[in-house]
């Protein structure tokens, strides 16, 4: 999948916030330990140094959600991540529900609050809630 496609996934994916750009996604995509995953139709973007994977983005674009993308792309990272990390985490704006109950299924367990995280374009700020899980690195 392409910069450019995975742009336009998470514009699609992210209404309520600003997507990421071009660039960004570019720029991210060089950066060392930066892993992508990707299916038809959604991507997932990660960091995995220290000992610890990070989940940076997961987007899924509308056309194709509700079809098990967003879990098949869970389990890459986590499999993936088992191998060099002790740890897995992840930021997600409070009133993502659907995002909170996947993963909470996946084994993740909030942790943290970061308070107005999320910058909304018509409505106030969102806070953020930190969720982790332990792996086994094998």
């Amino acid at each position: 999948m392409t910069p450019t496609e995975m742009s336009l996934i998470h514009h699609a994916a992210f209404v309520k916030e600003r997507g990421w750009s071009l660039a960004e996604l570019t720029s991210l995509l060089a950066q060392p330990y930066i892993a992508a995953f990707t299916v038809m139709g959604g991507f997932a973007l990660t960091r995995t140094v220290a000992g610890e994977s990070e989940l940076l983005t997961l987007a899924v674009s509308p056309a194709y959600q509700r079809r098990g993308i967003a879990r098949d792309l869970m389990a890459q990272w986590i499999n993936a991540a088992q191998t060099s990390a002790d740890t897995a985490f992840l930021e997600v704006s409070a009133d993502n529900y659907a995002a909170i109950n996947l993963y909470e299924k996946h084994g993740f367990a909030n942790c943290g609050l970061r308070k107005a995280y999320y910058s909304r374009k018509d409505s106030p700020s969102v806070d953020a809630l930190i969720m982790n899980r332990p792996l086994t690195q094998g």
